[in-house]
């Protein structure tokens, strides 16, 4: 028997039991908390994990399977030029502009493949750090001068994030790539890149623009793109859907039964379209289950990916929500601690600033509002920025998945860096404009 293993055991069970003995199921905050926890893990199930997960699922897989594993190298890869691998990786992010947790799955597809440690962590920051969107909106909300200031530091960040975390685990990650590396494919692709770029390319629009975010103002063409998001999303679909008919093998009357089934939805009903889309989603489930090969193994893929993912997001979520609530909601911390805590541009509250808004789950588009509310009551410029630039790229929900992926020490590295550079940042920028 394993005196010390059997203790520890001991103790983990103890503390178990005394925290359920003792339970404040009567406390009213307690209550509150539980309650904010539930809402936002059923806010989280009904506005994200369809029209922004299924998507990121598909896209992940099809990565690990139609993507040829020295493409990924050519352009990810340690052995690529620097200023091109961390350029797509960014770029990629950038057009891309998902949340914290949307951004796993997609992740996951290109650092399985091959990808440089580098390069995937300026993906990964990049993805929903470098928003146009939320940019804009920021500069609207809260003032051209820190618009400018998160747009300037998330560019920064996502490069410097990479290259650090590169040097950090360089003796990992030259053998992890020795590992990876298998000689070249012999014979041409399967098929032409751009037919691949179509396929991707369309699965791509369907996840911007069916979780494309209203924007302040309805003119121009971000409020066109708003109006018309869902007309968009369609055409994108039918994209997919002849690309998989007519160069994936995909089985014809699958696909013709896949788009009529979501048409038919459309018609039915024409003010939930989120029906349509979940329609959809199943249908492509069914054209890549009863395609075999290539299509099989990107079903299964796409799979594999749900099943590592979704359990820990749901559980990060809920913890989430029991510990700071939905925004305008409070869980079992008080927001007015967070209110006096980030008050001025000190360290302290600069660091806390970074270190809740690393906690904090943010859907695209949300955190300028908790801002604008938190400016209000008081917070410092610096703290704000310091929040911008960590709440986005990162949740509790968020490094649950990463530590799956890279594991713990990398994660664990990672959220310290994001969080020690918004928090220098912050103070650099609370000490210049506060």
């Amino acid at each position: 028997m394993n005196r010390k293993r059997e203790l520890q055991t001991f103790f983990i069970l103890l503390a178990g039991f005394l925290a359920c003995f003792y339970l404040p199921v009567e406390s009213p905050r307690f209550q509150q908390a539980l309650g904010e926890s539930l809402r936002l893990v059923r806010w989280y199930a009904r506005e994200h994990v369809l029209l922004c997960l299924v998507p990121a699922f598909f896209i992940a897989g099809a990565i690990s399977v139609f993507i040829r594993k020295e493409a990924v190298l050519k352009f990810l890869g340690p052995k690529a030029p620097k200023p091109l691998a961390y350029g797509v990786a960014s770029v990629s992010g950038t057009i891309l502009a998902v949340c914290s947790c949307t951004v796993l799955p997609l992740f996951a597809g290109i650092w399985r493949m091959g990808a440089g440690l580098g390069p995937a962590v300026a993906f990964l920051y990049s993805g929903p750090a470098i928003n146009v969107l939320a940019i804009v909106l920021t500069a609207r909300v809260l003032g051209l001068e820190i618009g400018a200031a998160r747009a300037a530091g998330a560019i920064l960040f996502s490069v410097l994030a990479g290259l650090l975390m590169r040097l950090i685990f360089r003796r990992e990650e030259a053998a992890r790539q020795e590992a990876l590396e298998t000689p070249q494919t012999e014979g041409p692709p399967p098929r032409p890149l751009w037919q691949t770029a179509v396929c991707f390319g369309s699965m791509t629009a369907i996840l911007v623009f069916a979780n494309w975010g209203r924007p302040a103002d309805s003119a121009g063409l971000w409020g066109w793109i708003w109006a018309y998001k869902w007309r968009i999303t369609a055409l994108s679909g039918l994209l997919l859907a002849g690309s998989l008919a007519a160069w994936y093998g995909a089985n014809k009357r699958a696909v013709a039964a896949a788009t009529l089934a979501t048409a038919t939805a459309a018609l039915l009903a024409p003010g939930t379209p989120e029906i349509a889309f979940a329609v959809g989603a199943a249908g492509l489930a069914l054209v890549a289950a009863t395609g075999g090969g290539e299509l099989g193994e990107w079903l299964e893929a796409s799979w594999t990916f749900a099943k590592q993912i979704l359990p820990l997001l749901f559980l990060g979520v809920l913890a989430a929500g029991f510990l700071l609530g939905r925004p305008g909601q409070e869980g079992i911390i008080p927001s007015t601690w967070v209110e006096r805590a980030v008050g001025g541009n000190g360290l302290g509250a600069t660091l806390f600033a970074s270190v809740a808004g690393a906690l904090m789950y943010f859907a695209t588009l949300t955190e300028v509002p908790i801002l604008q509310g938190l400016l209000g009551a008081g917070m410092g410029k610096g703290p704000a920025l310091a929040l911008l630039l960590a709440g986005p790229a990162l949740s509790l929900p968020n490094m649950l998945v990463l530590r799956s992926v890279m594991g713990t020490k990398k994660t664990a590295v990672y959220v310290l860096l994001v969080v020690v550079m918004a928090t220098i940042a912050g103070l650099i920028y609370g000490a210049l404009c506060g």
